[in-house]
């Protein structure tokens, strides 16, 4: 049977506490039993200290000094801690005791000269305490003095002092559980409103919040975490709609203009200049699409961290590989230069770094006329590389925007700059999964420059 937490709580919170309890009970206990035992052996000492002192030697006989007092009361009847005194010589032989012994006995041991203390024996029927005292005479050792009193009171004192707490241990045990089930259900009340309120929120109902108790607390901080994570989900879900409703459009505009040319082709016979012309506009349409489709699947598997591992890279030649590269598939100048007279290594994805600078090189192609400049600079003890252009530059709306996918400034959308906003989100998220700090700064009509900092 699957209990819930409000009980596992309570069982834990009363387990704990009936060890506690447990605990405090034996203390109370022992605590009595010294106290009570305590109290009769210095009364047994006190007895013992009276009696030793009224014991002398005659004949070759232990005797009382007053004799008399052994026929008192307390020594003739078993009453109200009574005294029971038993006077043995060294080899334990019996030579004199109390009356009130009767046949009895005390206990004697003989290698308990030095011991100090009492302790718990039986007479007949009835518990007593005894203590032992050696007796000498003229420094020689002639006898013991056995004393001892009742100890039926102060054990019937112990055996009622751990019924009591046998009978109330299971009642307390009892009463604990009902108390910290019912405290167990009141804490936990806020966790079940969450519960209630966080089953109430859908794909269609992201906007809700939890409601906050006390931000200081536990269950406030986890309120908070839980919003934050709802913000998170969100905000994702809003860039995933968003993708996909770009991505479709994207998709949908050379899809048409393919469906559009195949029509005007078979309407009726064309030249063969004219079906080579329309072709050539599918085949346009088709590498579009295979373009945007091959950055799709990069930024996809980017966005699913797989990437390439790190190696070292020594950059300064690695950039200017780069550089020549580019320079001669596209016919631009890119010029490369830098004051470094070292190597500089980094800990970064060769694949990813290439594929990085490539997207920022023939962006700046694609914006720019002039020559594109490729800088390494060592600043701060790490290395940092420029992609400079003198092209038509970034407004400050569009510098917050150019790294989200789909993204095109108006500008490039007018003048019908090929592109599928794409490159840059790319290079955000290589960037991210690189550990490089990739920024932008830029002036309209002086061009742009983007920096990678390792």
């Amino acid at each position: 049977m699957k209990q819930s937490y409000k009980a596992k709580i309570a069982k834990r919170l009363t387990l704990v506490t009936a060890l506690l309890v447990m605990v405090v009970f034996g203390i109370i206990y022992l605590v009595v039993d010294f106290t009570v035992v305590d109290n009769i052996d210095r009364e047994l000492e006190i007895e013992s200290n009276k009696h030793v002192g009224q014991i002398f030697l005659a004949n070759g006989e232990i005797k009382f000094l007053h004799k008399d007092e052994w026929q008192e009361q307390e020594h003739q009847e078993i009453q109200l801690n009574p005294i029971f005194i038993e006077i043995v010589d060294l080899e334990g032989n019996s030579m004199d005791k109390s009356p009130n012994l009767g046949s009895n006995r005390l206990a004697f041991h003989p290698d308990w000269k030095s011991r100090e203390g009492a302790w718990t024996i039986k007479i007949g029927d009835q518990e007593v305490r005894q203590k032992q005292m050696l007796l000498k005479h003229n420094g020689k050792e002639e006898g013991y003095l056995l004393v001892a009193t009742s100890f039926e009171d102060a054990r019937e004192l112990l055996n009622n002092l751990r019924n009591i707490l046998l009978l109330l241990y299971p009642g307390i045990l009892i009463s604990l559980f009902f108390t910290m089930r019912y405290v167990a259900g009141k804490s936990i009340q806020p966790i079940q409103e969450i519960i209630a309120k966080t089953n109430q929120i859908t794909q269609s109902s992201l906007n809700e919040r939890v409601p906050v108790f006390d931000q200081e607390d536990e269950i406030g901080q986890l309120t908070k975490s839980i919003n934050e994570l709802l913000n998170r989900l969100e905000l994702s879900m809003i860039r995933e709609k968003q993708f996909t409703s770009d991505a479709s459009h994207e998709l949908r505009t050379p899809l048409s203009v393919l469906r559009g040319t195949l029509e005007v082709l078979i309407r009726k016979p064309r030249t063969s200049e004219e079906y080579v012309n329309k072709i050539q506009t599918a085949l346009s349409s088709i590498d579009r699409m295979s373009s945007m489709i091959d950055q799709l699947l990069a930024l996809a598997r980017v966005e699913k961290g797989a990437i390439s591992p790190k190696d070292e890279v020594e950059i300064l030649s690695f950039v200017e590989e780069v550089a020549e590269q580019i320079q001669k598939e596209t016919g631009r100048e890119i010029h490369f230069h830098t004051r470094e007279s070292i190597p500089l290594f980094v800990k970064v994805s060769e694949k990813s770094l290439q594929m990085i600078l490539n997207n920022l090189i023939h962006n700046a192609i694609k914006y720019s006329e002039g020559p594109i400049d490729l800088e390494v600079k060592y600043e701060n003890s790490k290395p940092i590389i420029f992609v400079n252009d003198k092209g038509q530059g970034i407004g400050e709306e569009s510098i917050r925007k150019i790294f989200d996918p789909f993204y095109r400034d108006q500008s490039a959308l007018e003048k019908l700059i090929p592109g599928t906003g794409l490159g840059l989100a790319i290079v955000k998220k290589l960037a991210q999964e690189s550990g490089i700090d990739v920024s932008v700064s830029s002036e309209i009509g002086h061009g742009s420059t983007f920096r990678l900092g390792f």
